[in-house]
């Protein structure tokens, strides 16, 4: 029999699979009207030089914002990441708008204007379920944007290879947990934050070094855990056959289905209190999970 404290003490590990399967549905859901609204990253989805592009891309990016933390400039990650995620922001909103108005003005402007307020209230107020809200829908916008843009293929060769560099980064390199301490430091809005008690504010207590000891308030997840996996997703519901009629083909479903087993698996290590690589393990069963679907979907 499960303990009353032992309950409480899941709900935060139940949350971030939760979440996982919030953002793969809302990826979904807008890509469609990225569809509609032509934003694609690439224009060939099927060209296995798409995956090598975005890996030098975040390679750069991440030395990028390492090197200003080496040379204390960490003030300036907060700037960089602003950037994005206001650019993000508008690509999120401009899509959704242009599915329902017509007029190009009125859908840049509102975008815009939306995507001011939503950047400015994430970091004037950057409490944990203001991060968690908006940071679900980044990461729905950004792994639509990717999904709609690669095609099997090359998102199984991308998810392969950041798997493999993520966990070189994070026990070998140790780059990945540094780049995490610096980024926790600004309180930049690029991580997931899940309490693990009641009264948690992440905007007064902070969450610590994460590489050092004692117990911390609250567990993170990067961005990138939980947008590598929705790309399949809505990769799988794009450009695999065997919809049927409903929202998500079998082999979406069966990304889903298994990136969320995979996302239980690094839980279980995560939850000894040491920086775990989130990659291999949910994008390994996000693979598998879209190898089952795909076969399901024959059957069916």
């Amino acid at each position: 029999m499960v303990s009353l404290v032992e309950k409480k003490d899941m709900l935060p590990l139940l949350a971030m699979p939760l979440m996982l399967v919030i953002v793969e549905i809302g990826a979904v859901l807008l890509s469609i009207p990225m569809k509609g609204a032509g934003i694609y990253a690439f224009e060939d989805p099927s060209s296995v030089a798409n995956p090598i592009i975005f890996i030098v891309i975040l390679l750069v990016f991440t030395a990028f914002l390492l090197l200003l933390i080496r040379f204390r400039l960490r003030r300036f990650i907060g700037v960089v990441v602003g950037i994005s995620i206001f650019f993000t922001f508008i690509y999120i909103f401009g899509a959704v708008a242009a599915h329902f108005l017509a007029d190009p003005l009125t859908v840049l402007g509102g975008s815009t204007l939306l995507a001011g307020l939503a950047t400015a209230v994430l970091y004037l107020y950057p409490e944990w379920y203001v991060i968690d809200t908006l940071g679900i829908f980044i990461a729905a916008g950004a792994a639509s944007i990717f999904g709609i843009s690669l095609d099997i293929v090359p998102v199984v060769i991308l998810l392969i290879v950041l798997a493999v560099y993520d966990a070189i980064s994070v026990y070998k390199t140790r780059h990945m947990v540094s780049l995490a301490e610096g980024i926790v430091e600004t309180k930049s809005p690029i991580l997931f934050v899940v309490p693990k008690r009641r009264g948690y504010s992440y905007r007064r207590e902070g969450l610590g070094p994460l590489s050092g000891g004692g117990e911390r308030g609250a567990y993170i997840i990067g961005m990138g855990d939980m947008i590598m996996p929705a790309i399949l997703v809505v990769s799988a519901n794009a450009f695999l056959p065997g919809k049927g009629g409903t929202l998500l083909s079998l082999p979406a479903v069966g990304a889903m289905a298994g990136s969320i087993a995979g996302l239980c698996l690094l839980l279980v290590y995560v939850n000894r209190g040491k920086p775990q690589a989130g990659l291999p393990p949910i994008n390994g069963g996000a693979i598998i999970g879209l190898l089952v679907g795909y076969l399901f979907s024959f059957l069916f």
